[in-house]
């Protein structure tokens, strides 16, 4: 093991999190936050989003883990996890993660998702609501309400859909781009307000960037979890109705700042599902467990305790 795998395998440890890795179909790195020592209750599994990892949650995992257990995934071509022949569509991952929690786990979970991870969570529900207990989804890609989006993102997108330019434009952002100003333009893009970026996080995304930055194909499947996404979103309606055929309890929380998925968006959604809880987050971008931590386990707290009605089977 070289010296920046050492540095990138034990980053998790800062936050109080242990690496493992779990075998379905290929490697999945995951890391366990750890279970208070009631542990009767489901336990809670974080999933990220696009170009995301395990590193997204450590800002509130150690917090979520004093009464719950806690484990984040690292999906296939992303963090530590190797994609490893496998693919990186949305639909792949939610069975991915339905693998994860019915081998690896044993029994019902509490799906929290962020972005792409939100999407692919709210999948994994509506094909095996057995395996879920709840979703918590902070700031989900869900249908774009009148298809508004911020021009940066939405260009960045339309690239990415684009055979041949896709890979050029990665590659010429890696030659321009240090790994620190890649990470702080995509922090920059995804917080309402960047000076809330917590600087250990910085330096452990920066750390991770850097030792991906030899790994093969990570530009491959970088884009086939971008354009699996695209697709479900142009889909809308069918999205929708997939959305609107979950049964188990939600919690939707979304800044209202986020250039990634409209606050309109946000909703849209909330309106045609008005069984959910809802918040919505003033000043507040794509991430909000990153950027506004606290306001984040105030809601996500509470939700899950009531979800003690609903024990794992």
């Amino acid at each position: 093991m070289t010296t920046v795998d050492i540095r990138v395998a034990s980053l998790a440890s800062r936050w109080h999190g242990q690496g493992r890795t779990a075998d379905l179909s290929g490697p999945v790195h995951w890391v366990d936050f750890g279970a208070p020592r009631r542990d009767d209750l489901a336990p809670v599994v974080l999933v990220h989003g696009l170009g995301g990892s395990h590193l997204d949650w450590v800002r509130i995992a150690p917090d979520l883990a004093r009464r719950r257990h806690v484990v984040a995934l690292d999906l296939p071509g992303f963090g530590l996890t190797p994609a490893a022949g496998r693919r990186t569509t949305v639909h792949a991952d939610a069975r991915l993660v339905g693998r994860f929690v019915a081998e690896v786990l044993g029994r019902p979970a509490v799906l929290v998702g962020n972005s792409m991870g939100g999407m692919i969570v709210v999948l994994l529900a509506a094909e095996r609501p057995e395996l879920v207990v709840g979703l918590g989804l902070l700031d989900p890609s869900v249908p774009l309400h009148h298809r508004r989006q911020d021009p940066l993102v939405a260009a960045e997108f339309a690239l990415f859909s684009l055979p041949y330019l896709n890979r050029a434009y990665l590659e010429r952002n890696r030659r321009r781009l240090t790994a620190e100003e890649q990470v702080r333009r995509t922090l920059e893009l995804c917080f309402a307000d960047d000076s809330r970026i917590d600087p250990e996080v910085l330096d452990a995304d920066i750390a991770l960037l850097e030792y991906r930055a030899d790994l093969p194909g990570t530009d491959r499947d970088f884009l086939g979890a971008a354009r699996s996404l695209l697709r479900v979103l142009a889909r809308g309606r069918r999205y929708a109705a997939r959305i609107r055929s979950i049964d188990r309890p939600v919690l939707l929380v979304h800044g209202e700042q986020d250039r990634l998925v409209p606050f309109s968006a946000a909703l849209a959604t909330a309106a045609a599902n008005p069984a959910w809880e809802t918040f919505f987050l003033p000043g507040v971008g794509h991430v909000p467990h990153l950027e506004v931590p606290d306001l984040v386990l105030g809601r996500l707290v509470p939700w899950l305790h009531r979800l003690r009605a609903a024990p794992a089977a």
